[in-house]
């Protein structure tokens, strides 16, 4: 069972625990922090515990607590065996690194004060092993068992399957696992999930589990996923929510009057200023920006307008380690007055104080938006103070409604991925490796893990066939059986002695991605993009590289082929594959606001409501009573209630969806709808998608009646339209060979023999087409490739939640519209940012806007 925790009081708490660790905490801190007194006691009572507060509130010695009081007993009385006594597990490397330092600095300061007193204790051993420990230092670990052990998921994963460390393994007391909110919503958490429950399962004793995360909903879900399920029922855990201790300051700026008749210019030169300006205010400020591009930029205007030698740096993921380590150092010396980054610092790494976190633009969250402004003021009793600063219209209305959710603690749901086959397959080698086994005893410990828990046994014996070489046709392919598989006894095991290295060189999730080739059809080489933009392109669509358009025609391994056109619209901006997309839950409540901004703009009060209710300044709020007064006047208000299509009829045929539903649902939405008009129209449809809406752009002569868009909207075959609509495209294709590899069909790495990311293309791509030929989309690994795509990579569940109430909750309004309307404008001018500089964009923007604005006046 679920159960929300309850406050300890200090006194219950020392009682407990060991007396040096009792002297040495009084002494070094005097009192508990809320983390510690709802999970120190729960843990000493043997209970699984989540933690939920922010940064700086204690929460990681909460869950260290425990478990060095009861090694410091054994210390004492030389009852310390060789044997791991707690392991935890983080998803960062340089985090690992982190903990073994806060851990030791205690173990030293308690054994000081131990030899003060002369109390002799036996060596308490911490160990940090991922993928970077060298051999020498694992084989110390095997002779001395570390007796904290700090490991990333991976590594876990691995040492499970060695058959000596194993062993050390087996009397487990505590597993703490950190930074769950970043693990529960992707693959590398569903296979720590089975990893868990593969030690579990070798335990003789209790382990108690205790995780540890940043600001999520709903805990109780996430409190599953650390504890799973056992015999079919949910394991007790009780939850530690006390993310409400914190104070928030958060406040939405816009840097210039009227965003629309601004210029590029103006509102760069201002923006820049304004940061400036914050950042000589602060000690310390921590710059979020959305992509990686930004960040550089923001570094060097800051650098341009402070000086060069102000003490600002860049952190991101496409630096060195080497570089993004010692920006941290420098950070946590106080040596840096301002580091911009992306999001690589959005965990917990220990950076030291922050006064003031700068939002440039929305984060798409609430929860993200939370976690990153909660990087400042790091004391639990300090207030966290976050500025976001917009500069576009649609990023205003998001980001007024945004922080005034965040303010008041309404958070976006996780989605934490439904047991993923791929992921499945590489625990089923590794449980191969450790012993044999019975089909309905493994099915038992896979059921265990939460985002397993639906596993069907049809669907386990699915992978099981797979995985055992029962496919002759994929044997002519070199996909050898890793196991073998008894269908009469129903058992299994591992396959020769090859599969063990093979298993240690190929486990992990994250997938090996490059730049793709783009060439043109006579093999000239124009440039490279990164592989998550190319999986976005569709057959026919337009983009910029280099300041030329070109045109999408085909694929070949990692290479793209395309044409060069003129004067041709982009239907793909380039930095479509850095965006974060908008929640779900976010996007709904932005719609709710719209319907309210509907009704105070008729009672003339809109702009009083907005400052007394939303935490913007008076430039927001002017900007967006005029925008929603523009929109109103022009064409109708999309909101909850109503769903709006506009109809804009020039050289081309453009029809403009408001279904603000966030870009994964969108993603669904608008291929279903493009794939449904290309068959009855028999025509190429391209579609441009953002978070509050999409476009389809049809042909001169090809126009949709009112009756064939309503159709558009059935929710019958939706989800196979969707597919239908997937194949033969980028993203089937390299998601296809990221499953494929986590799957052991294709093996990165064969006996320390690296292949390529072209080479793995390659074979992913002959496979594809032979699956699909012989076995169809049941076969577990194109079962699987399609599952991530519609519900990781898209959000099919939402946008067929969203579909199903049009008509009867949603009324759907078709009207036409001489030019895009002030919610269109952003479909509209997508991908021209890239055709030539942010300026022209602007200028498109603002002719645009002179024309809705001449429009209106001839209207009136």
């Amino acid at each position: 069972m679920i159960i929300q925790g309850k406050p300890h009081d200090d006194s219950e708490i020392l009682q407990l625990l060991n007396p040096l660790l009792r002297e040495w905490f009084m002494q070094k801190y005097g009192a508990f922090t809320p983390p510690q007194k709802y999970a120190i006691v729960e843990a000493f009572r043997g209970n699984n515990v989540l933690i939920s507060s922010p940064t700086g509130s204690g929460k990681t010695l909460a869950a260290f607590m425990t478990a060095i009081s009861r090694l410091l007993d054994r210390a004492m009385n030389g009852e310390l065996e060789d044997r791991v006594y707690a392991v935890y597990v983080s998803p960062l490397k340089a985090l690992n690194n982190d903990i073994r330092r806060n851990l030791e600095e205690p173990l030293e300061e308690i054994y000081s004060l131990a030899e003060k007193k002369g109390v002799k204790l036996q060596k308490i051993r911490v160990a940090v092993r991922t993928g970077d420990t060298d051999s020498s230092e694992k084989q110390k670990q095997l002779r001395k068992p570390p007796h904290i052990l700090i490991t990333t998921p991976e590594s876990l994963a691995i040492v499970l399957c060695s058959p000596k460390f194993s062993k050390a393994l087996k009397k487990l007391e505590f597993l703490i696992v950190d930074e769950l909110h970043s693990l529960a919503e992707n693959k590398r958490g569903s296979h720590l999930t089975l990893s868990v429950e593969r030690l579990q399962e070798i335990q003789e004793g209790r382990m108690t589990r205790i995780g540890l995360s940043a600001t999520i909903h709903p805990l109780e879900d996430v409190a599953r996923f650390l504890v799973g399920y056992e015999n079919g029922r949910e394991r007790d855990c009780v939850i530690a929510d006390v993310t409400f201790e914190k104070k928030l300051d958060i406040s939405v700026i816009s840097p210039v009057e009227n965003l629309f008749s601004a210029t590029a210019e103006e509102i760069s030169e201002t923006l820049y200023r304004t940061l400036a300006e914050m950042v000589l205010r602060s000690r310390t400020t921590l710059i979020f920006t959305n992509t990686r591009s930004a960040t550089e930029r923001v570094v060097f205007h800051l650098k341009k307008l402070l000086g060069r030698d102000f003490p600002v740096a860049a952190h991101h993921s496409s630096l060195s380690k080497e570089v993004r380590l010692e920006v941290e150092e420098k950070l946590k010396r106080g040596e840096l007055r301002c580091v911009v980054s992306s999001t690589s610092l959005e965990l917990g790494i220990d950076i030291g104080y922050i006064d003031l976190v700068v939002l440039i633009g929305s984060p798409k969250s609430i929860n993200r938006a939370l976690q990153r402004i909660g990087r400042s003021g790091h004391r639990l009793h300090e207030t966290s103070v976050g500025r976001i600063v917009v500069v576009d219209h649609d990023d205003l209305v998001e980001c007024a409604v945004l922080a005034r959710e965040a303010l008041n603690r309404r958070l976006d749901r996780i989605h934490i991925p439904e047991k993923p086959l791929d992921v499945l397959c590489q625990h089923v080698v590794g449980m191969a490796i450790e012993r044999r086994w019975k089909v309905d005893e493994a099915l038992r410990v896979i059921r265990r893990a939460y985002p397993y828990r639906n596993l069907s046994r049809d669907e386990f014996v699915s992978v099981l066939r797979y995985l055992s070489g029962r496919y002759s046709e994929l044997e002519e392919k070199r996909v050898y059986g890793k196991i073998w598989f008894d269908e009469e006894t129903m058992e299994f095991g591992r396959r020769g002695k090859m599969v063990r290295p093979i298993y240690y060189l190929n486990t992990g999730t994250i997938p090996d991605e490059v730049a793709v080739a783009v060439v043109t059809k006579d093999g000239k080489m124009v440039g490279k993009v990164e592989e998550e933009f190319a999986e976005r392109l569709v057959k026919g669509d337009i983009f910029v590289l280099a300041g030329k358009t070109f045109r999408f025609l085909r694929s070949r391994g990692m290479k793209i082929v395309v044409e060069e056109v003129r004067d041709e619209k982009p239907t793909v901006p380039s930095w479509f594959s850095e965006q974060l997309p908008l929640s779900y839950d976010l996007a709904l409540r932005i719609q709710e606001f719209r319907l309210e901004m509907e009704r105070r703009l008729e009672e003339g009060n809109a702009l009083s409501w907005l400052m007394r209710e939303f935490p913007i300044d008076g430039n927001a709020a002017r900007s967006i009573v005029e925008y929603f007064d523009e929109q109103r006047r022009f064409s109708v208000i999309p909101h909850i209630e109503r769903l709006v299509v506009e109809k804009l009829e020039e050289d081309r045929n453009y029809y403009f969806f408001h279904t603000l539903i966030g870009r994964r649902a969108n993603n669904a939405v608008a291929r279903v709808f493009a794939y449904r008009v290309g068959k009855v129209k028999r025509c190429n449809v391209q579609f441009t998608v953002n978070d509050n809406g999409f476009v389809l752009i049809l042909p001169e002569n090809r126009v949709l009646r009112e009756d064939e868009i309503r159709f558009l909207f059935r929710t019958e075959n939706f989800k196979e339209d969707l597919m239908e609509s997937l194949m033969k495209t980028e993203i089937l294709r390299r998601r296809f060979r990221h499953v494929a590899v986590r799957s052991f069909m294709i093996l990165r790495n064969y006996l320390g023999r690296e292949k390529s990311v072209w080479r793995q293309q390659l074979s992913a791509d002959t496979l594809l087409r032979l699956l699909l030929k012989n076995f169809g989309r049941d076969f577990p690994v194109i079962k699987e490739t399609f599952r991530e795509i519609m519900e990781d990579a898209m959000d099919v569940a939402n946008a067929l939640d969203y579909l199903s109430r049009v008509g009867s909750e949603v009324e759907l309004e078709i009207t036409r519209v001489p030019y895009p309307s002030p919610f269109g404008l952003n479909l509209y001018v997508m991908g021209d940012e890239d055709v030539v500089l942010m300026e022209d964009r602007r200028k498109v923007l603002r002719e645009l806007h002179q024309k809705i604005l001449s429009y209106l006046a001839a209207q009136s």
